[in-house]
């Protein structure tokens, strides 16, 4: 008997990765930069389509999305986008629209981080693992959690990327990048901010470069804050910025200053890694919630 086939959506800030495969070995990808939301559904929808007409129908769709998106069940505005900074995507109906295309089939719709957190509990760095955190450092900076194996939501979905750290003496200066709250995390230590505060990308910054140290500083100061509070066996990170090879053993030196011996630290190189799925997290994420929601739908 096949496996049923599963429709994956990575809703980036920048880029949509969309997949369908029955798992992560047969899983056929496309990729498109995020654009207006008519034109990057109609993408989306199209490849859907194409895969329809050659695979056969689709069971279930997992969706992990950039935010702030309303992913409560109950909620009537659940699967929009809601009051995002995104240019044109505001109270967009992404779930609504995608499932226009694929029918009246079970859906999961949840941010990007949580699913690529979910991806990396069922296939990367977190398998074993009931109790740890997953973030991104790229063009925003995002964060999932897991505590006792199941996703951290409550009200809403964590916002990581805009926890208040404290400024380091030597950045007193720099105003911040976040268009809300200028100064949290996001604002200081995302990609858009490495650019603007040393005026280059961050890509060209020589591995001796001071901007990686004060990155490692954010980032630890945000580790430890969350440590204390969620108490989390590891800690993924991904994203573009976390690609550069220096910023893992700043941010462990860091981390193990700031927590000062007050708790036990697991080996500092198993407790801060990277993801284990590599750039294939969130779309992998995504494809986990949409076999979960076909499991958990009636029969």
């Amino acid at each position: 008997m096949s496996l049923p086939l599963l429709a994956a959506v990575e809703a980036g800030g920048t880029k949509f990765v969309c997949g369908v495969g029955t798992g992560p070995d047969d899983l056929h990808t496309t990729r498109f930069p995020t654009e207006d939301p008519a034109t990057t559904l109609a993408a989306a929808k199209a490849f859907f389509a194409e895969q329809r007409a050659t695979r056969g129908e689709i069971s279930a769709l997992g969706v992990g999305t950039f935010g702030p998106a309303d992913i409560d069940p109950n909620s009537g505005k659940f699967g929009h986008i809601l009051n995002t900074p995104k240019p044109g995507w505001k109270w967009t109906d992404l779930l609504g629209d995608l499932l226009s295309e694929l029918g009246d089939i079970p859906a999961a719709f949840d941010t990007d981080v949580n699913a690529a957190a979910w991806g990396e509990m069922r296939w990367g760095a977190a398998q074993g693992l009931a109790d740890f955190v997953y973030i991104t450092v790229g063009t925003g900076i995002g964060g999932g959690a897991v505590s006792g194996g199941r996703l951290v939501h409550g009200t809403s979905h964590p916002e990581i990327g805009h926890l208040r750290i404290p400024r380091h003496e030597t950045d007193r200066n720099f105003k911040g990048t976040c268009p809300f709250h200028a100064d949290c995390l996001e604002g200081l230590a995302a990609g858009p901010a490495l650019e603007k505060r040393w005026g280059q990308n961050p890509k060209s910054l020589a591995i001796d470069h001071p901007a990686w140290d004060l990155e490692a500083r954010h980032l630890a100061d945000a580790l430890v804050n969350l440590s204390l509070t969620l108490a989390p066996q590891r800690f993924i990170l991904g994203g573009g910025v976390m690609d550069q090879p220096q910023v893992f053993p700043l941010l462990r030196k860091h981390f193990l200053t700031r927590v000062a011996g007050y708790r036990e630290t697991p080996q500092i190189e198993e407790f801060i890694v990277p993801p284990g799925l590599g750039s294939r997290a969130g779309v992998l994420g995504a494809l986990a919630l949409a076999a979960d929601a076909l499991e958990a739908s009636p029969r």
